[in-house]
């Protein structure tokens, strides 16, 4: 199994109390510290505009800024978001910006894509809301528009949401073949059968039930287009927290829901705890979680991408779980 870490960018309430102008530097020195050691093969961050489980005042820090940043910050790691909404910026720009990251970073840049669902940031920014079909078909012909563009440094496409005609994108990127193209989310019509079109990496749900009832449909898509359910690493992201005991890790959830309490309430806060994290397969001691995990991997989880809500505050718990669950895993 192979690794990824998510840097706090604001978006989860993850740097209330660090002020604005601190900010940038404990993003650059979280991603420096995955950097440096070898537990992680890359870091991630998310493609919102508003904080969650409510919109609030709190920054949040815009990924591909990020993803720039990261890379002229960093020397090894890879570079992803999990995951880049589709129709937040023209595909073809969208493109020229990854290539040139990929020519900062030396080649590490990794397009994880999807349709968007948040609703709140789309209507606040313009961008409406359309349906689920729209927004798609708008991510299976903007990837089109991504393979053509790093693999020939020009993309025509005459297609029902996007509409472009040469689109020059030079320098290519640095990685042979293009950036490798993760398709985010479980959609079982729609969102597989685009993964199973173009994706070198997928991205749903990683509970054991789940994962099987999506890898299963993955499979059938990829029979039903022609291409290799084998060659497509599926992957899972997991709201992880760890402590050396079961009174650490509950500690760590009051935490967690104490920072939460003045935007949601005790009671919005406990319920958004108990949702994302009390049920998370990432959740617990290292013996536990190895155990879960281990479950998802021989179900065919190659890599596993990790969200810790208090690294902006306290590395402690990453550094136990690089010391006993990345080691019993990979």
């Amino acid at each position: 199994m192979r690794f990824g870490i998510f840097v706090p960018q604001g978006w989860r309430l993850d740097l209330v109390g660090v002020e604005p102008a601190a900010q940038w530097g404990v993003m650059r020195d979280l991603a420096r510290r995955a950097d440096a050691g070898d537990a992680w093969e890359s870091v991630w961050v998310y493609d919102h505009f508003h904080t969650v489980p409510v919109p609030s005042e709190e920054a949040t820090h815009e990924a591909w800024s990020l993803m720039s940043a990261f890379a002229a910050s960093t020397s090894r790691i890879r570079l992803g978001q999990m995951c880049t909404a589709m129709s937040y910026r023209d595909p073809a720009y969208l493109a020229k910006v990854a290539a040139t990251v990929d020519h900062i970073s030396g080649g590490r840049v990794e397009m994880g894509i999807g349709g968007g669902w948040y609703e709140h940031e789309w209507r606040a920014y313009g961008y409406g809301f359309p349906s689920a079909g729209v927004r798609l078909g708008r991510l299976d012909e903007g990837v089109q528009i991504f393979k053509q563009a790093w693999s020939t440094g020009k993309a025509t496409l005459d297609g029902k949401h996007y509409q472009v005609d040469g689109a020059i994108v030079r320098p290519l990127p640095l990685q042979e073949g293009g950036i490798p193209i993760w398709i985010a989310g479980g959609g079982e019509k729609v969102t597989l059968r685009i993964a199973a079109k173009y994706a070198q990496y997928t991205n749903f749900a990683g509970d054991p039930e789940t994962f099987t009832r999506k890898s299963d449909l993955l499979r059938a898509h990829c029979a039903d287009v022609g291409t290799d359910f084998d060659a497509i690493t599926r992957s899972s992201n997991f709201n992880t927290l760890v402590g050396a005991t079961e009174a650490e890790v509950q500690q760590r959830l009051s935490e967690l829901e104490a920072r939460l309490t003045p935007f949601v309430g005790a009671e919005g806060a406990a319920q958004h705890v108990k949702d994302l994290f009390r049920n998370s397969p990432a959740v617990g001691t290292p013996e536990q979680i190895v155990e879960r995990l281990s479950e998802i991997k021989a179900l065919g989880l190659g890599y596993s991408i990790h969200y810790f809500p208090e690294t902006a505050y306290d590395t402690s718990g990453a550094e136990l779980f690089e010391r006993e669950v990345i080691p019993a895993l990979r």
